[in-house]
């Protein structure tokens, strides 16, 4: 699904770039709002605390009565009913929130072997641990009747039937250059999956640090993106979270890149 929002770019190589640009701010963006959320959590317990002690201030006055003296009357009187102190009504609590599944992978500790691979003139690489197997595409991908345009189809092979993506449609969808699909070469398999990512090209492997990554604090965009490789000008996939939206991706048959 495209995103209507996108400037039409004169060329493939401007497209990209601003991709590639886009992608690289993306980790920065979301760790400032991340920043911003943290403050706001942090204020609303300091006003909770602030409003829980002026009710606890109010219910120990109401509690306290001094004693006062009291002359005999000579006739009885209607006798007037104290009117009750008015307690603070309790605020109603909030809902808990989900919890927030870590925004960083469980592989992202250690420094860890990476593999980088290019699609349509964009850099992506994936972890080794997690990289299933890199297949050679040695004949037409039959397209499946009324699949939507990242599902290229399936790839027979005699281990494993994999069900391969056009990768520059599913990250790109609405800046891929023409023909980007005639360039695919290699599928690379993603984890133990049925999934595939189709690419022009593979690389050698490097070993990444940690710090060396501009990992994300937030998945709310792009959640298959874990972070970006500065250094390399590569985005790093998440690889399991990948598989988990081309599964839904393809049981509901349409993709959502907002």
């Amino acid at each position: 699904m495209a995103d209507d929002n996108l400037t039409k770019l004169a060329d493939p190589a401007s497209a990209i770039a601003s991709y590639l640009d886009e992608l690289l701010h993306t980790a920065t963006d979301t760790a400032r709002e991340a920043d911003v959320e943290e403050i706001r959590e942090i204020q609303t317990v300091a006003d909770s605390q602030e409003v829980q002690e002026v009710q606890e201030a109010q219910e120990a006055q109401a509690v306290e009565i001094e004693p006062v003296a009291v002359s005999p009357a000579p006739e009885p009187a209607a006798r007037k009913v104290a009117e009750p102190v008015p307690r603070a009504e309790p605020l109603p609590q909030q809902p808990e929130e989900p919890a927030v599944p870590p925004s960083r992978p469980e592989w992202s500790g250690q420094p860890f072997e990476c593999l980088i691979f290019t699609v349509a003139g964009l850099q992506l690489a994936v972890p080794l641990i997690l990289l299933g197997a890199i297949h050679r595409i040695e004949e037409n991908i039959k397209p499946i009747p009324g699949s939507p345009r990242w599902y290229m189809g399936i790839r027979a092979d005699r281990d494993q039937n994999l069900r391969v993506v056009d990768t520059a449609e599913w990250i790109m969808a609405g800046r891929v250059p023409p023909n980007a699909r005639e360039n695919y070469r290699f599928v690379i398999r993603l984890d133990n999956s049925e999934w595939g990512l189709a690419c022009d090209d593979v690389a050698q492997s490097f070993t990444l640090k940690p710090d060396e990554v501009r990992w994300r604090t937030a998945r709310s965009k792009r959640p298959w993106l874990a972070g970006t490789v500065v250094n390399h000008m590569c985005a790093l996939i998440d690889v399991r979270t990948m598989a988990d939206l081309l599964v839904r991706a393809e049981r509901e048959h349409h993709l959502d890149l907002s």
